[in-house]
């Protein structure tokens, strides 16, 4: 367990300083945008998604049972992430009116798609538990 969290600790290290290599290029000028571009991003997650996702995890410990806690809590998390990566496309954030060939998929439908996949996945998950609890 030692040899893996040291592991981890030295990948986490050097993806912090490749994030700090790739900053060298960052003009003086786009500074404070930057800086409050990754201060939004720790606000977003300390102050909302977080206690979100806690909040959903404490709800659920009542409700759902044993069996499907876990899966559940694995579907929120990758359905959250997915829905999360999917922002900026769903929005059509890039979008431009004089060139209609960005943002020309069919986002939402991918979307849908992949919460179809991660719900069936949850759903797997939770009676292959709930046979084994049963068993």
């Amino acid at each position: 367990m030692r040899a893996l969290r040291l592991t981890l600790g030295a990948l986490g290290v050097a993806a912090g300083l490749y994030g700090a290599w790739s900053l060298r290029g960052v003009e003086w000028a786009d500074w404070p945008s930057l800086l409050a571009f990754l201060a939004g991003g720790v606000v977003l997650h300390d102050f909302v998604l977080a206690p979100l996702v806690v909040g959903i995890g404490v709800l659920a410990a009542r409700v759902v049972p044993t069996a499907w806690r876990a899966p559940m809590v694995v579907g929120l998390v990758v359905w959250g992430g997915l829905t999360l990566m999917a922002v900026p496309v769903l929005g059509r954030f890039g979008a431009l009116p004089d060139n209609p060939t960005l943002l020309d998929r069919p986002y939402l439908a991918s979307w849908a798609v992949g919460t179809a996949i991660v719900a069936l996945a949850v759903v797997a998950a939770g009676l292959v538990r709930a046979r084994r609890v049963a068993a």
